[in-house]
């Protein structure tokens, strides 16, 4: 477990005490979200999804394309107004990965404007500069953390291992999160607590550059521990807590590796990993302190996975997952049964899924559709 240096400025605590006094798996389990009985029958909430809306272009003025990250805005703060959508942008208008700067805020009437476009220098260390990725959350108090895993050039000989961006409510960077365990923060997932929140990353630049083309199972989730209440977010902790998935270079997805993250009511992550074509389980990721080998215990695989990357729960506690191979969602309960698999994208193609979450109201799937450099509904 290695300690992270925040900048502007330097704060350090004492994890063991910070842990112990703010009694974290009470205020963990007290808040999260959804739950799952064993054993129960399969919800079957993608099969009453019926048609597909297009609600806005996430293209803004500067030209970004290639909608990645997504999260619905749960509270109104600042320039955040709750039912929003965020969405971040993964390229630049020259279609160059890993150079887009740019967060969307979209209402669901589909009035778009830009949240964030992020010029450096950052307030903070990012290896790489900017190129914002799947990793995007809100927390409580309206702060807004993205994720960047930058390129030069749009290829991943120049990737770097980029960091965790915080923003305020107007968009407005006040830190960053660089170094210790965040190496290509791909996706993340945050649950919150009285205390603070838990923000889960994935990282996929452990030994991949320089590896092309092979694959190599260097992959990791990093859990991050963040006090709130006392001005700008403060990380004061961070480890590892699953390691060994698959990941590999891709001259036209950057970087192929552990994607989409959800938390079970129980404490069990639950991770996309495309490479090997399954949904992991990383038990106790909560509270656990060394990492489960292997991305953890596979929750299934094969049947309708075709490069799981976007994962997110539904509301009865099954698990989301879109693919990368074709413009399906696959529905898996907590007991790893497939239940369900649906079009989500309306033209059917591969590579166009990234980013998808549960509405507002908990009836319809909101999915950045990579394609068309749209935001998507599908509802009952």
């Amino acid at each position: 477990m290695r300690r992270l240096h925040t900048q502007p400025r330097r704060r350090t605590h004492s994890a063991a005490t910070l842990w112990a006094s703010l009694g974290l798996a009470a205020g963990l389990t007290a808040t999260l979200a959804g739950t799952t009985t064993a054993g129960a029958a399969p919800s079957g909430f993608v099969s009453h999804l019926a048609g597909t809306t297009t609600i806005a272009s996430t293209v803004p003025a500067n030209g970004d394309v290639n909608p990645y990250g997504i999260v619905v805005v749960p509270q109104t703060t600042g320039s955040l107004v709750k039912g929003d959508t965020l969405v971040s942008n993964f390229n630049d208008a020259a279609n160059l990965q890993g150079t887009g700067t740019t967060v969307v805020q979209i209402s669901p009437a589909g009035a778009v404007s830009t949240f964030a476009q992020l010029t450096g220098p950052l307030a903070g260390s990012c290896p790489g500069g900017i190129g914002l990725s799947t990793a995007l959350t809100t927390l409580p108090g309206g702060w807004v953390v993205v994720g960047s895993l930058p390129t030069t050039d749009g290829t991943s000989a120049t990737a770097q291992a980029g960091c965790l961006i915080v923003l305020n409510s107007t968009g407005h960077v006040v830190e960053t999160w660089a170094g210790g365990t965040i190496n290509g923060p791909w996706d993340l997932t945050a649950v919150s607590a009285p205390w603070g929140a838990t923000i889960f990353v994935t990282n996929v630049l452990n030994g991949t550059v320089g590896s092309s083309p092979a694959t190599v199972d260097k992959g990791t989730v990093s859990r991050l521990q963040v006090l709130l209440g006392f001005g700008s977010p403060i990380l004061f902790d961070q480890c590892v807590i699953a390691n060994g998935f698959a990941e590999r270079t891709d001259p036209a997805a950057l970087v192929v590796g552990p994607t989409g993250l959800a938390l079970g009511s129980r404490g069990q992550l639950y991770v996309a990993d495309p490479v090997k074509g399954r949904i992991t389980v990383v038990p106790f990721a909560t509270t656990r302190f060394r990492p489960a080998i292997d991305g953890g215990t596979t929750l299934t695989s094969g049947g309708g996975l075709n490069g799981p990357l976007g994962l997110a729960l539904a509301p009865g506690g099954d698990v989301l997952t879109v693919n990368a191979g074709d413009g399906n969602i696959v529905e898996t309960t907590p007991t790893g049964h497939q239940v369900a698999v649906t079009q989500l994208d309306p033209a059917g193609a591969g590579g166009d899924l990234f980013g998808l979450t549960v509405d507002a109201h908990g009836t319809g799937i909101l999915f950045v559709d990579d394609g068309d450099n749209t935001l998507k509904l599908s509802g009952t």
